[in-house]
């Protein structure tokens, strides 16, 4: 998933990128508000995380400005702003979340990992396909029992398929998903994630299967 760092703090936001990275999520880091709203406004994320003492722009005009724009992404606020008003604030201009720092880095990442089951319509924090299950709260997957360690890459595109099981993923989506601004992903890229995961998934009888020209689909492999 995509996920978009608001952070003038350049320690913390360094140390968040890393924590975020490890644990296979595409982020984009930027230090002030104007910047944030700008990158907002011209690339999808899955998730902001929001800080509110922003140079050029404060971090509530910037949530201000997405939600005008309709902008669905979902947003937490980090923030040391913890007044009862603050909150209220925030929350009434559309945030999802709210995070009082000094925070838990624990409970940063279940906060996290809560709004995109949210953003992915998905109640529980665990996802089946068949054989397949995907842990969320581990950020794991399980094939027929046993554990299925997959290079992050490969999992964050198995996380996209079986999160929208039934369901064409297009590439667009997958390059959005698994990339920073930083990153490149070409299309032979994801031919050759797309060809490891079906070699890896075919003892239970799975597949991934490509919609010519569109994407791919997470199935069940013909018999």
């Amino acid at each position: 998933m995509r996920i978009l760092l608001v952070e003038d703090n350049l320690s913390l936001a360094e140390g968040l990128t890393a924590r975020l990275r490890q644990s296979g999520y595409a982020v984009d880091v930027v230090h002030d508000g104007a910047s944030a709203e700008a990158l907002a406004a011209a690339e999808s994320f899955d998730l902001v995380i929001l800080d509110l003492n922003l140079p050029q722009m404060d971090g509530l005009e910037v949530l201000r400005a997405m939600r005008a724009r309709r902008n669905p992404a979902a947003v937490m606020i980090l923030t040391a702003r913890g007044a009862p008003e603050e909150r209220v604030r925030g929350l009434d201009l559309g945030a999802d979340d709210y995070l009082i720092k000094p925070f838990d880095i624990g409970e940063f990442e279940a906060r996290i990992r809560s709004l995109l089951r949210r953003q992915a319509g998905l109640r529980n924090s665990t996802v089946s396909f068949g054989d397949l299950v995907l842990d969320q709260a581990a950020r794991s997957f399980l094939l027929a029992g046993q554990p299925l360690d997959l290079p992050a890459r490969e999992r964050g595109l198995l996380e996209l398929l079986i999160m929208r099981a039934g369901k064409v993923v297009a590439r667009e989506s997958i390059v959005q998903s698994l990339t920073s601004l930083e990153d490149d992903l070409s299309a032979n890229a994801i031919e050759q994630y797309v060809s490891r995961l079906r070699k890896r998934l075919a003892p239970a009888g799975l597949t991934v299967r490509t919609a010519r020209g569109i994407g791919y689909f997470l199935d069940r492999a013909s018999p």
